[in-house]
C-alpha cells in the first residue's frame, strides 16, 4: 500500500508527532487533524493553509465528536494522549481516562467506519519499567506498582495497545501499535528532557535534572520516528504487530544529554541537580531489528546533528 490519495484522520494531529507526519502526507492526501489544541504545535508552522489539511477542534473523550470525525477516513492515527510526567502526576486520573477510554473512542468508531488500510496506535516504551535494556517487542511488560504516579501513563497506553490488538484479533481492524522511544525534535511542546534543556541551554538558564542524572536514554529524532510510522503505514505485514520505534544508538545519560546539549550550543547554562520528581526509568533502550526486518526502517539521525537541528527551530520560532 502506498499513501497516496487516501483520507486520513490524525487525533493529536495539531500535536508535535501529529503535525510533523501530516506535513509529510498532506501533498498527496487528504489530512483531517483532530486535537483540543492543548499542546499546540501546528501554531508555529503554515499547515492549515495547506488545502489538503483540515482541523477539527475536539475531545477524544467525545465519543460523538470523535465517530464523526473518522468516518470516511482510510487511514487512522491515533497520537492524541496525556503525556509527560509533570502532566501525569498533577492529573493522573485525566491520564487514565484520555489515554484508555480516547483510544477506546478512537478504535471503535474506526470498527463502525469501516477503516480498511490502517489504524495506528501509539503504546510507549515505558511498558517495559524501570530496567529496559535492547528490549523487544515481545518481551514482558512491566505494570509498576499500583499507587505510584510515574506507571499511571505505563498502564494506561499499555491498556490502550491491548485494546488496539483486541479489536484486530476479535473483528480484523488492521490495527498497528507504536511503541515510541525518547522522541524530540522541531516543534516538540509541553514536557521532554530535549527540548527543555535546549531553550535553557540558547537563553544561558540553568538546566535542572531530577535525579542524580545516571538515568540512560535513547533519544529518537522526529524525522526517524515518522519514517517509522510511514513504514508502518504503508508495509501490508504491520498489520497486528506492534513495533519499538527508536534509535538505539543515540544513548547517553541525563547528565551526559545536559553536557552535550551545553557543548553542541556553546551555552554557559550551569547543570544543578533537584530531588526526583516520581520513581524513575534507569534505563531505557531498546531492540529495533524487528522494525527493520519487518518494516525496513532504521533509525539515522545521530544525537548532535538533531540537537543542533531542534536548537535551529527554536530560535527561529519560539525565542
Amino acid at each position: 500500500m502506498s499513501v497516496r490519495g487516501k483520507k486520513i484522520c490524525i487525533t493529536g494531529g495539531a500535536g508535535f508527532i501529529g503535525s510533523t507526519l501530516a506535513s509529510k502526507l498532506c501533498a498527496e492526501n487528504e489530512i483531517v487533524l483532530f486535537d483540543n489544541l492543548d499542546r499546540n504545535t501546528i501554531q508555529h508552522t503554515r499547515l492549515l493553509e495547506d488545502q489538503n489539511i483540515s482541523l477539527v477542534e475536539g475531545d477524544v473523550l467525545d465519543y460523538e465528536a470523535v465517530r464523526r470525525v473518522v468516518a470516511g477516513a482510510d487511514i487512522v492515527v491515533h497520537a492524541a494522549a496525556v503525556a509527560g510526567i509533570d502532566t501525569v502526576i498533577k492529573k493522573p486520573v485525566k491520564t487514565m481516562e484520555v489515554n484508555m477510554i480516547g483510544t477506546a473512542n478512537v478504535l471503535k468508531a474506526a470498527q463502525g467506519a469501516g477503516v480498511k488500510d490502517r489504524v495506528v496506535e501509539f503504546s510507549t516504551s515505558e511498558v517495559f519499567g524501570s530496567h529496559a535494556f535492547r528490549s523487544r517487542e515481545d518481551d514482558n511488560t512491566v505494570a509498576g506498582s499500583a499507587g505510584e504516579a510515574r506507571w499511571v501513563y505505563a498502564v494506561s497506553k499499555l491498556a490502550g495497545e491491548h485494546l488496539s490488538h483486541a479489536y484486530f484479533k476479535e473483528f480484523g481492524l488492521p490495527t498497528v501499535s507504536i511503541r515510541p522511544f525518547n522522541v524530540y525534535g522541531p516543534g516538540q511542546t509541553g514536557e521532554g528532557a530535549i527540548q527543555i534543556f535546549i531553550r535553557r541551554a540558547l537563553a544561558d538558564e540553568p538546566i535542572k535534572i531530577y535525579g542524580d542524572g545516571t538515568q540512560i536514554r535513547a533519544w529518537c529524532f522526529i524525522d526517524d520516528m515518522v519514517e517509522g510510522l510511514l513504514c508502518a503505514l504503508e508495509n501490508p505485514v504491520a498489520v497486528g504487530e506492534s513495533f519499538n520505534i527508536g534509535n538505539s544508538r543515540a544513548v547517553t545519560t541525563i547528565y551526559g544529554l545536559a553536557q552535550t546539549v551545553c557543548r553542541v550550543l556553546g551555552s554557559k547554562s550551569e547543570i544543578r541537580f533537584m530531588p526526583p520528581l516520581s520513581a524513575d526509568v534507569e534505563l531505557r533502550i531498546p531492540e529495533t531489528t524487528k522494525a527493520e526486518e519487518l518494516l525496513g526502517f532504521k533509525a539515522k539521525v545521530n544525537l548532535e546533528e538533531g540537537i543542533l537541528g531542534t536548537a535551529e527551530w527554536y530560535r527561529e520560532n519560539v525565542l
